[in-house]
């Protein structure tokens, strides 16, 4: 069942996330990496009936990890901090403009084997927020329904030989996204269920090591 996009679920997200208490991967993971943001942003699905978060396909033409599904997000730059970049990085991509009362907390730091350190910032897009994809970066952009992830068999974990860690992924649209995108919406979906669980440990598949 989708959750209502209304006060309730804003209200019941922004306590979970006052009350969530970060930790960051352990070191030496995260040391010398890029620093990155990504929205996490919740929205009203494509038919008005309940909450969905936007979730984009990259476009062909993009040099690294064209193609793949991914959250609005990028490097920060010089003098930005993550919640200031992750909001930019929607503008830019989707054509959203949020400013900074519209976030309602930040998730767990991802450490990713590309070399990032991706800080995830949520926030909540507001009644009649409309999407206009940046066709230079992103190829769609999605309203996830949050009963999509929120499914029992949503998530699910998988062995490869390269790696120790389980590599996670998330059922969406019909297909599976992988880590790190997957590792931050599994801890969204956690928040939004009411649970707190750590993804540090969690792997990515080999194509995304680059």
């Amino acid at each position: 069942m989708r959750p209502d996009f209304d006060d309730a679920l804003r209200v019941r997200l922004a306590q979970g996330l006052r009350q969530f208490e970060r930790e960051a991967p352990p070191l030496p993971q995260s040391a010398s990496l890029k620093h990155a943001a990504v929205a996490i942003t919740v929205i009203e699905a494509d038919d008005g009936q309940g909450a969905a978060f936007v979730l984009t396909r990259r476009t062909s033409k993009l040099r690294n990890h064209a193609g793949q599904w991914a959250l609005p997000g990028g490097r920060l730059d010089a003098g930005e901090t993550p919640v200031q970049a992750a909001l930019r990085e929607l503008h830019e991509e989707v054509g959203l403009p949020l400013g900074e009362d519209a976030v309602l907390g930040l998730l767990d730091d991802y450490a990713t084997r590309s070399g990032y350190l991706i800080t995830p910032v949520v926030v909540w897009a507001g009644q009649g927020a409309q999407l206009i994809p940046n066709p230079d970066e992103v190829a769609h952009a999605y309203r996830i329904g949050l009963e999509q992830i929120l499914a029992p068999d949503a998530v699910d974990f998988i062995d490869i030989p390269e790696s120790d860690r389980p590599v996670v992924r998330v059922a969406i649209n019909g297909d599976r996204i992988h880590a790190p995108t997957a590792a931050v919406v599994y801890q969204f979906r956690e928040l939004a269920a009411g649970r707190m669980t750590r993804v540090h440990h969690l792997e990515q598949p080999v194509f995304a090591w680059r």
